[in-house]
């Protein structure tokens, strides 16, 4: 590996304020791949992209401040290149010495990158002699650095990639029993495939956020003006399927609502039958205890979306109560997966995050492997 200029694909797509990197948590995910390779001797050429700058440069979406805040957490140095390709790029990497960190501009100001454009991806590929695709976050993309780079080096996964792929693997292949999936999120269209997928998987789910008003109202219950899908095929079909198999699905048995989003000082709990005109943020403390009882009981669990508006503290009782049932069972011996997205940023503000034996980076890169679907950044690398 000494002297070896390996490309190193990282997701460093990191929330920003005020040109600064605002979390860290997806550049603390990156640092035992990159340690590693540092301590190895090899040329370490960081590939990644922030935001949608559309195919074009744009200062706002540039990745220097991600340099500073990558050389802050790694302990040691990191340069940076103006581009992705061309000439800065080949300067910069030209530059390298053994151990040394280089990372290059957004790749997305290039329109190659998301075109999976081979041309491009050839540009790349001339600045190292090895890629190692850690970016398990955007695995479910077919880019040209998640991707097509696979195809023109030698190539291997790196240590993230690796975590969150075994991690993954344990809740579709061979989870422990009883096996409970705490699911939430906007809309059950979204999941649909995720419930379908884990059907066969898991002995229960416990349902939360808008998603659960979406079976309420499927199963005949008024749920007000709360948020839900107006087609309720899919939450009916969902139903019948978990009946069929004898898969217990517990939805709410109350709630706490409000008469608007922005009323948290009249939240009030009340039975799920009598919702009324009101609108369902959270589940409610009678329902928080029986899926925290359900919880109890598991020995895998994966939690994959908040119970309610989490980000609002009169909405995230529900999913800390939960989130807290999970670090238990953890500490008593269940294995606990986060499905990525919102259920991660959940995890990390109610403080439950640590507790958890795995923590996904993913987003939808998690959602489509739980959906059983194959993931191209995956599906390129070299069996191992």
């Amino acid at each position: 590996m000494r002297g070896k200029r390996v490309l190193v694909r990282e997701d460093l797509n990191v929330p920003m304020a005020d040109g600064q990197v605002a979390d860290f948590t997806r550049i603390d995910a990156a640092l035992p791949t990159l340690r590693t390779l540092h301590d190895r001797g090899a040329r370490v050429i960081v590939l990644s992209h922030l935001g949608r700058p559309d195919g074009a440069p744009n200062p706002k979406l540039s990745l220097r401040p991600v340099a500073a805040a990558l050389a802050q957490r790694l302990g040691m140095p990191v340069a940076f290149a103006e581009d992705s390709v061309g000439p800065a790029a080949r300067d910069a990497v030209a530059k390298l010495t053994d151990g040394d960190v280089l990372l290059l501009e957004n790749v997305r100001f290039h329109p190659g990158e998301e075109a999976n454009d081979p041309a491009f991806a050839r540009e790349l590929a001339a600045l190292g002699d090895i890629y190692v695709n850690d970016a398990f976050g955007t695995a479910h993309r077919a880019h040209a650095s998640t991707e097509a780079l696979a195809h023109l080096l030698p190539n291997a996964a790196g240590l993230l990639m690796q975590a969150e792929l075994a991690a993954l693997a344990r809740l579709t292949d061979d989870p422990a029993h009883p096996y409970v999936c705490v699911i939430g999120g906007a809309k059950v269209k979204d999941k649909v495939d995720v419930f379908t997928h884990l059907m066969n998987k898991v002995d229960a789910f416990c349902v939360g956020g808008g998603m659960a008003n979406t079976f309420l109202a499927a199963r005949g219950t008024n749920v007000g003006t709360s948020l839900r899908d107006d087609d309720l095929e899919p939450a009916r079909r969902i139903l019948a399927l978990a009946a069929h198999q004898d898969i217990t699905l517990h939805l709410p048995i109350d709630a706490i609502v409000s008469l608007s989003f922005d009323g948290d000082d009249r939240a009030h709990a009340v039975d799920i039958e009598d919702v009324g005109d009101e609108m369902i943020l959270d589940i409610g403390p009678r329902t928080a205890a029986a899926y925290a009882a359900a919880i109890a009981l598991a020995k895998e669990i994966v939690f994959n979306g908040p119970m309610g508006v989490y980000e609002k503290p009169a909405y995230r009782v529900g999913t800390k109560i939960v989130g807290d049932a999970i670090a238990a069972a953890t500490r008593g011996g269940a294995t606990s997966v986060v499905g990525g997205g919102d259920a991660a940023a959940a995890a990390h503000m109610l403080g439950f995050a640590d507790a958890m034996t795995h923590v996904s980076t993913g987003g939808g890169a998690t959602l489509e492997f739980l959906e059983g679907r194959t993931l191209p950044g995956v599906a390129a690398l070299e069996p191992r």
